[in-house]
């Protein structure tokens, strides 16, 4: 099939590789002149472990390619996806700017074969407006489709090639047999539903998710009161069938470009329809302080923190990406230098993107070594295999004080005690101080 891909961020990018890497000939369309020129090159814009791999690949079969061109690209395409971008409104809302103006750029060339695919995460009743729209600047009908995406960063092309399930929502029959074709090659579950039905699976999962987090992330809280290791806890709740053991990892909190934004603006829709959803309000509020946790239980360590040298491991929101919204490390930087601590991290491959977020008010390193030196106390934000894999005895002999606090419970009791003299403070456990 020939389809084309508007959008290249992290769900229009894979989405456009990975259904060429199934046989599909694919053109990814963007307004970023910049970005294109790059993609032509063979060069990802974001990183994606895999990704860059089959983009090459799949260029040099001819099955994909990138333009800033709308005609060529809309006219000749079967299929069009929309995978523009919805950020969170001031409102909590999502921003469904950029999806209304792809609509309208996309009006002049459709035609009724043509399938117009939404898998931008949308509010339910988006895809209905967006046919309304177009509908009435070409004055025929379209055939739309519902098809949310599931992608977590770090791990998009597997999420795409062995997905759990594929949704696709549409009234029309003909439109959805059309896309289920698309990704028969893929061999994963196929469920169609209504077009309001698939809107409402993407939040719904990306909300429950999150909750999951917040519960596992209070229980942690009360598991260091009483004294309980939530490692056990979550372990032993996540043998139970109904439960899962997924996303049941205490730590610093959610973030990145889904889940915070996707509880608000799901929030948002239940106020907007008369329900209260205070369970949503929950997750967030349990979110917001958990994510300045470690600076908390620095605070309480040392008193004060004016003049401490704080060493911060990792600035991604998650480890195998540069992706810095909603990254803990924001709010955790904030704090650290509100309260008169000078900060320096390491991240290995978010560096820049954090400098265009966070700015100067904390100091880079270029190596986990170049970090922790002569520190007061190490924060370990971002669960990095290079941060997991530390000599933690060789890292804490350069520290001017061996104070760790772990966000992300990366080590075991045994590697701790194995390092000497250390104080060592990680989430929803006892402390280790030796």
């Amino acid at each position: 099939m020939k389809i084309a891909v508007l959008g290249t961020g992290y769900v229009g990018l894979s989405t456009g590789v990975c259904l060429s890497q199934i046989g599909h000939y694919v053109t990814c369309l963007d307004i970023n002149e910049q970005k294109i020129t790059q993609l032509r090159q063979g060069i990802s814009p974001i990183y994606e472990p895999g990704l860059e791999e089959l983009l090459l690949s799949n260029m040099a079969l001819g099955r994909l390619q990138f333009t800033t061109s709308q005609p060529d690209t809309l006219t000749d395409a079967e299929i069009i996806i929309i995978a523009v971008g919805t950020p969170q409104g001031d409102d909590g809302a999502a921003d469904l700017s950029y999806l209304v103006q792809a609509a309208k750029d996309i009006s002049s060339y459709l035609n009724q074969d043509k399938v117009i695919v939404i898998k931008s995460t949308v509010p339910v009743g988006t895809n209905d407006v967006i046919k309304k729209l177009i509908e009435d600047r070409i004055g025929a009908t379209v055939k739309i489709v519902s098809n949310p995406e599931f992608l977590r960063q770090g791990s998009a092309i597997v999420d795409t090639m062995k997905a759990d399930r594929i949704i696709i929502g549409s009234e029309n029959e003909e439109a959805a047999r059309k896309i289920e074709e698309m990704y028969r090659p893929l061999n994963v579950p196929v469920i169609v539903t209504s077009t309001r039905s698939a809107e409402m699976i993407k939040y719904a999962a990306n909300a429950f998710l999150a909750t999951k987090i917040s519960y596992i992330n209070e229980m942690a809280n009360l598991c260091e009161a009483v004294g309980a290791d939530v490692a056990d806890v979550a372990k032993g709740m996540g043998m139970d069938r109904r439960i899962g053991e997924a996303f049941l990892n205490a730590g610093i909190g959610y973030g990145g470009s889904c889940f915070p934004k996707d509880v608000k603006a799901l929030l948002h829709t239940a106020g907007a329809n008369g329900i209260e959803f205070p369970l949503l309000k929950e997750t967030i509020a349990i979110n917001e302080y958990q994510r300045e946790l470690l600076v908390v239980k620095a605070l309480k360590r040392f008193g004060h923190l004016k003049g401490k040298k704080i060493a911060m491991l990792g600035l991604a929101f998650k480890p195998e990406t540069d992706d810095m919204r909603e990254a803990p490390s924001i709010p955790i930087s904030a704090a650290l230098s509100k309260w008169g601590a000078e900060v320096i991290a390491y991240d290995p491959v978010a560096t820049e993107n954090a400098r265009k977020v966070i700015g100067d008010t904390i100091k880079y390193a270029g190596s986990i070594g170049e970090a922790v030196y002569e520190a007061d106390a190490v924060l370990i934000v971002t669960e990095w295999n290079e941060v997991k894999n530390l000599d933690l005895a060789e890292m804490v002999k350069n520290m001017k004080e061996p104070i760790i606090f772990d966000g992300r419970n990366c080590f075991s009791e045994e590697k701790i005690r194995a390092c000497g003299a250390v104080e060592y403070y990680p989430i929803g456990k006892p402390a280790i101080i030796i």
